[in-house]
């Protein structure tokens, strides 16, 4: 017998007969004599339609008020997974974030994890019930109700595996596993049976949809056993996200192409070249709960320097007018943007052992009349910032180049 978290995105439960082969699937597992604990989403367009709503009332949604609003979506969802088990004679209880009291920051809209109250869940697995909580959600030490993110529910899936010590985190989606890049965009695009924890890392940082990045973060960190499976299929293994590095796996250079076209570009020019000034820029930015990713510095000949970042495109406005706000306090000549861009990034273990892979992307990419404005990198990892409208044969022709359409 096991212990077993499943986590089901949103298109898995998006309508009740899907919500019904959810819970024949669970009442499989169950059957077999595992504890199963299940973390569901809310229906497919659930959330977005509920920030639409918020947004008619309110163009720029108080953060607080948003997550009390959103978190609805998930909680319909365990009711309704609880009932179609119940239905089938199997005996489950659903709990929100809250109740099962998974604590975070107060980040709203952001939240992160603090501790996570397994006691409730335990006595209800050992009394033979399903678990079932909603994801993306829990609640600060005021009482407040918060939200992890798009695509929390990872997260919170991952979250609970290790707070029970669950011997395997499967994480069910509309794909049967990991692939080497988007299949959408590139239909010769394989399946990876296999990929270590930092590949992973890499390419949910880098734009992979599959899984959250902090669900990612979370499994490396407490030694959680995550596989990537889909809800529609019965047939074959998903794809195992694993720690070790064995010698099959360290024979391909690159692992996957990944692409985000989340991004934005600030620009800042005529910088004073001085010590402290990165902070003066970015410390406002920071302070505004903005992520920054890639950033450039270059210094000029007449004492100044030009600063360009990159943020995800949801906080570009709200960046562009933090710095308009302080390009006369820094003494810089100008604050410009650029929110039509992308990055794509190659991303693999091999690199660690094998030179080459930075000038095979740039060649590549210039052959195509393709302009990299950024680029950087990491021991396993190499971005390039673009014009967005050369996403899609960007990646077409770095997977090629890579020989990621070749069989293994």
């Amino acid at each position: 017998m096991a212990l077993i978290v499943q986590k089901y995105g949103g298109t898995s439960v998006g309508n009740p007969e899907r919500i019904k082969n959810v819970a024949k699937r669970v009442a499989k597992w169950k059957a077999q004599g595992h504890q199963i604990v299940v973390v569901v989403s809310a229906m497919s367009g659930e959330t977005n339609r509920l920030i639409a709503l918020a947004k008619e009332i309110q163009a720029q949604p108080d953060p607080r008020e948003l997550d009390v609003i959103v978190s609805t979506g998930e909680q319909v969802t365990i009711g309704l997974l609880a009932m179609a088990l119940k239905d089938a004679g199997i005996d489950a209880k659903s709990y929100t974030g809250g109740q099962v009291r998974i604590l975070t920051d107060s980040s709203f809209t952001k939240a992160r994890i603090i501790e996570i109250d397994e006691h409730n869940m335990r006595a209800d697995l050992e009394a033979g019930r399903v678990v079932i909580v909603a994801g993306f959600q829990g609640v600060d030490e005021h009482g407040n109700i918060t939200t992890l993110g798009r695509g929390g529910s990872d997260t919170t899936g991952v979250a609970l595996a290790a707070a029970l010590k669950a011997d395997e985190c499967q994480i069910y989606t509309d794909v049967d596993g990991v692939y080497t890049t988007d299949p959408r965009i590139v239909p010769e695009a394989r399946k990876l049976d296999r990929i270590t924890f930092e590949e992973m890392l890499e390419m949910a940082s880098m734009g992979s949809k599959v899984l959250q990045i902090r669900s990612v973060e979370f499994a490396g960190k407490y030694k959680v056993k995550l596989r990537v499976l889909s809800s529609f299929e019965d047939a074959g293994e998903g794809t195992l996200i694993t720690f070790e590095e064995d010698e099959e796996m360290e024979k391909a250079v690159i692992s996957g192409i990944a692409f985000n076209r989340d991004e934005a570009k600030i620009k800042i020019t005529g910088v004073p070249d001085k010590p402290g000034i990165a902070y003066q820029i970015l410390g406002p930015v920071a302070d505004s709960n903005v992520d920054v990713d890639v950033i450039i510095q270059n210094t000029g000949e007449d004492g100044t320097t030009d600063f360009s970042f990159t943020v995800h495109r949801n906080d570009y406005a709200k960046t562009l007018k933090i710095l308009e706000g302080v390009q006369s306090h820094i003494g810089a000549k100008s604050v410009s943007g650029d929110d039509k861009i992308a990055k794509v990034s190659a991303v693999g273990i091999g690199m660690r052992s094998h030179v080459g892979v930075a000038s095979t992307m740039f060649r590549t990419l210039a052959e195509e009349g393709i302009n990299i404005q950024m680029i950087s990198t990491s021991e396993i990892k190499i971005s390039v910032i673009i014009d967005e409208k050369y996403l899609e044969l960007a990646v077409r022709v770095l997977h090629k180049a890579f020989g990621l359409d070749q069989p293994v």
